[in-house]
């Protein structure tokens, strides 16, 4: 396999959408300028049947490499999907079954397909974690455990947090930063790529390999896609796209994004050159337009161009001429109340949620606000969540 080495190429792969490299910027450009095929991956945990975009920026920056010609591995974490990933979190996450970790990433290499190449002469490999995790006896755990302190563990600003409000840590998840380090002990690679709240995980790794195989391991860390708190997208705030969502709905969620995400959006969602953002950014000072550019060339790449089209022009219509669209998703009930029409139309994730969005006048039935979340729906009824959100009921 022949190494690309074209400097403006690893420049941009060193700096775009890129946050910290371990342990050094000049370490990983001497070795992607040696024209050494290198080896790395990214870890992505089955915790949902879809991937979404913050998953999918992670494998932008695996395409970078997988085009200079390096090795790429998408590793699946259907063992550490068991116990579950305690960044970030306030609360231990709910263990879930190995029938349900294998049910969630049962589609993802097609759904990964939109970004990397699993065919041609340098496919992207996929892996199982559990490959290797599954077969450590108990005495190789110990010993991998050797290697951390309990102080280094309790570094973790959300342990720390947790501490601070008398909430338990479990030791299971201290093992989970543990095991993920052992999945590039495992592997033998020479690198891995994550999103900025892993760098801890991804630092155990480089501890190990240097414990265990004398090896230097670079570590890239990617810039989050986050609101302006610094809040990850995700369901309950109802801005998560995934690579499923339809063409309508990923180009109103990126509509509905905060002007300071538009330039971070171009950054780390699209693949239009660095220079050209700029000049699109410098030329156009209207958010509104800037994300309208924004959106069609992230449903294009996961679409088609005429997929962005359609999806404007629906966009336009609902939101900014405030009309019904023609041609509207459609459902058959199993419960004909609303709160359960919205759910099962994945308009709102629960139930709960809906009685939250209906107290803030969110949902209309027929053009006309409703506020009570248990009113029976019959056939014909436009059920309306927000601006932007149509189904009819059939």
């Amino acid at each position: 396999m022949k190494i690309n080495t074209d400097a403006q190429k690893i420049k941009d792969l060193l700096e775009r959408g890129v946050q910290n490299i371990y342990p050094t910027r000049e370490f990983l450009e001497k070795q992607l300028k040696s024209g050494q095929r290198l080896t790395l991956y990214t870890g992505y945990d089955p915790t949902a049947p879809t991937l979404h975009i913050g998953n999918a920026i992670t494998m932008l920056k695996l395409r970078q490499f997988q085009e200079l010609g390096h090795r790429v591995i998408m590793l699946i974490g259907d063992f550490t999907g068991l116990i579950g990933d305690p960044t970030d979190k306030t609360a231990a996450r709910k263990q879930q079954t190995r029938a349900e970790v294998l049910a969630n990433c049962a589609n993802w290499k097609k759904q990964a397909a939109a970004i990397l190449n699993f065919a041609g002469d340098n496919p992207v490999e996929i892996k199982y974690n559990s490959a290797w995790l599954s077969k450590l006896s108990f005495a190789d755990v110990l010993e991998l455990s050797s290697h951390f302190t309990v102080q280094r563990m309790l570094e973790r600003d959300m342990f720390e947090k947790r501490m601070q409000e008398e909430k338990p840590i479990y030791v299971h998840e201290f093992m989970y930063p543990i095991m993920q380090g052992y999945d590039s002990v495992a592997m033998d690679v020479d690198g891995e790529i994550g999103g900025n709240d892993q760098t801890f995980n991804m630092l155990t790794g480089r501890d190990l390999m240097k414990d265990l195989k004398n090896k230097e391991k670079f570590v890239l860390t990617i810039k989050l896609l986050a609101d302006t708190s610094g809040k990850k997208m995700g369901k309950s705030e109802g801005n998560m796209i995934t690579l499923v969502d339809s063409s309508a709905d990923m180009f109103g969620k990126i509509m509905s994004w905060t002007d300071g995400m538009i330039l971070n959006g171009f950054e780390l969602c699209t693949t239009i050159p660095m220079d050209e953002v700029n000049k699109i950014m410098q030329a156009n000072t209207n958010p509104r337009d800037l994300k309208m550019r924004l959106a069609k060339e992230i449903v294009t790449l996961y679409h088609s161009a005429k997929a962005a089209n359609t999806a404007q022009e629906y966009f336009i219509k609902t939101f900014s001429q405030k009309e019904i669209p023609q041609e509207l998703p459609t459902i058959k009930p199993v419960s004909y109340e609303l709160d359960a029409v919205l759910v099962q139309a994945g308009m709102v994730a629960t139930k709960s949620m809906v009685r939250r969005v209906v107290e803030q006048q969110g949902v209309k039935v027929n053009k006309k606000i409703v506020s009570d979340v248990k009113i029976k729906l019959k056939k014909g009824d436009i059920v309306q969540k927000g601006k932007r959100f149509f189904v009819k009921v059939v």
